[in-house]
């Protein structure tokens, strides 16, 4: 038998509520704006590259997903696309790349190779990136297919989207300072 207290709704000031609808409101639009303007890091290394090139191509225009433009600084990217196989040698090359991004930032693994290791089990190939950098969205395949690609990239999209954004309230502070 529920209690008085379960069936009575909870009571909120306006200034709550205006918080919570103002908040939410910012959050899904940074979402949106961050899942159309993915800037993308390629870290390309083996055969998979010609996918990658082929997806950025007309054919699968990958600008229509608004990660068209790839950034070759890793401080002018939020998207770090692993492409192919990673050695030993390369590992804290790549590690370092993914420290040197902005906030937030998101990886793909593209490809088997970058994913498990792919077909190289030996003692010089990394077995999978997640050993070294967090993997948001895994693409298998090898060499994954375009369309593949582009299902990964959506699916990051809906993940980037569904991020709650957070507004920091300055008042506690500047009532602290005094």
């Amino acid at each position: 038998m529920p209690s008085e207290i379960d069936i009575v709704p909870a009571v909120t000031t306006r200034r709550e509520e205006a918080q919570g609808f103002f908040e939410g409101l910012v959050s899904k639009s940074l979402g949106w704006a961050r899942k159309n303007s993915l800037w993308q890091y390629p870290f390309v290394t083996a055969c998979c590259g010609m996918e990658y090139m082929s997806v950025a191509s007309a054919r699968y225009d990958i600008a229509r997903f608004g990660a068209e433009v790839p950034r070759f600084s890793p401080r002018q990217a939020d998207l770090l696309l692993v492409v192919g196989t990673i050695n030993c040698k390369q590992g804290p090359v790549l590690k370092r790349i993914y420290e040197q991004m902005a906030e937030p930032k998101w990886v793909i693994a593209f490809g088997v190779c970058a994913s498990s290791g792919g077909f190289y089990d030996n003692y010089a190939t990394v077995q999978g990136i997640d050993r070294l950098v967090p993997v948001d969205v895994y693409i298998p395949g090898c060499p994954p297919r375009p369309e593949q690609v582009l299902d990964g990239l959506i699916l990051l999209q809906k993940k980037v989207q569904a991020q709650q954004h957070k507004l920091i309230d300055r008042v506690p502070a500047l009532a602290a300072g005094k």
